[in-house]
């Protein structure tokens, strides 16, 4: 009885995917919840029309295998005096039903190798771009050929209280960043796709780009935005505790806007050079401590120091003890556990602000001040 109801099952299923299919056709790439977008890339309308193709091909031989089987069930059923017959092989069926839908899988192969080779077609890049996946944020690194490379951490911005469900999810919900990246229209863009901790996938749907970001590996993945716009993508790895806080934004924008962007950035990074020499007071750091706190550190230690994931940073023996042992843990982490080494990750202004919040906060209230020389001559070690 079991098995005669998955046989009905599955011929009940069976129209059902008809149905599906004859929607989605119908429905073309505008309505992302019937049927997959083109994007805006050339390569991801080539993947949208081999889907059609595929999709239509598919159609056609369920309609009729489906027509020819519900004809068969109703017109010769029993009640209508037919009687079961009885035959034995027949060498022209068996040909036609080998040959035909060989020539039908070639016509599917041609365009979908076609299709495949345009996706592995990393040559001739305009831009490389390093994309480096941590539990939970994403790394870029442009790399320039002069050897001023730009690079930068991308975080959820997603306020605690809208995750907690104290306050009304937002319009992008999980899906916006504290830094975008940034990507000039019409330029043919390779990312060179990895991971620091384990393993990630870089997905941005719009793009036409979905690839597996693994420790010691480098994949490459291509795209060309022909459209200017934002589009946001997801790690489509699970990848851990937070695997769903780590969003993707993609801001694809003129290339002037970009040039003028990219230099905005290495400025930013030189004026990051000069702060190395200045000595911050105790409120200049708490500011920015907390800035920092809140976008690396909140999700397992807690909004108020009180724990999580990790352990509790208020009256913790950590912020509360020695502080070349804090400063250490801080650089380069705890093996074994979710404590990451964060001296990859911020920079010595960031690094000595985010300890002495935590070491003045959450009621710590040690009095200490780090400056980023401190952080700097601790790594010399």
């Amino acid at each position: 009885m079991v098995f005669k109801a998955k046989r009905l099952g599955m011929l009940a299923l069976g129209p059902v995917l008809l149905l599906m299919s004859v929607f989605a056709m119908a429905a073309g790439g505008e309505v992302s919840e019937v049927n997959m977008s083109p994007g805006v890339t050339e390569v991801g309308q080539k993947i949208y029309d081999l889907h059609m193709v595929i999709l239509g091909i598919s159609t056609i031989i369920g309609v009729l295998v489906f027509g020819v089987m519900f004809y068969s069930i109703y017109y010769h059923r029993k009640s209508r005096g037919h009687k079961a017959a009885t035959f034995h092989e027949s060498t022209k069926v068996e040909i036609a039903w080998t040959v035909v839908p060989f020539f039908i899988l070639l016509a599917m192969a041609v365009p979908a190798t076609t299709t495949l080779l345009d996706i592995y077609d990393n040559d001739d890049a305009e831009l490389d771009v390093v994309v480096t996946g941590y539990q939970w944020k994403w790394k870029y690194e442009y790399l320039n050929e002069n050897g001023e490379n730009v690079s930068f951490f991308s975080n959820l911005r997603t306020p605690q209280s809208e995750i907690d469900n104290t306050e009304a999810k937002g319009e992008h919900y999980l899906l916006e960043v504290d830094e975008p990246l940034v990507l000039p229209v019409n330029t043919k863009v390779r990312f060179l796709v990895t991971a620091n901790d384990v393993i990630h996938s870089w997905w941005v749907p719009a793009l036409a780009v979905k690839r597996d970001a693994v420790p010691g590996f480098i994949n490459e993945v291509w795209t060309n935005a022909t459209k200017e716009g934002v589009y946001r993508g997801q790690c489509a790895e699970l990848c851990g505790r937070n695997h769903g806080f780590m969003p993707i934004v993609v801001n694809v924008v003129s290339k002037d806007e970009y040039s003028q962007w990219l230099a905005a950035k290495q400025q930013e990074a030189a004026e990051i050079k000069e702060l190395m020499a200045q000595t911050f007071t105790l409120d200049e750091l708490m500011v920015r401590g907390k800035t920092i706190y809140e976008t690396n550190c909140l999700a397992c230690h807690g909004a108020n120091g009180e724990g999580g994931v990790g352990l509790p940073i208020a009256g913790s023996a950590v912020a509360t003890g020695d502080l070349g042992h804090h400063l250490d843990i801080g650089i380069n982490g705890v093996p074994g556990t979710a404590m990451q080494a964060f001296g990859g990750q911020l920079n010595d202004v960031d690094m000595a602000a985010v300890i002495t919040y935590q070491r003045n906060a959450f009621g710590n209230n040690m009095g200490d001040t780090i400056q980023p020389i401190d952080v700097y001559n601790h790594k010399k070690g």
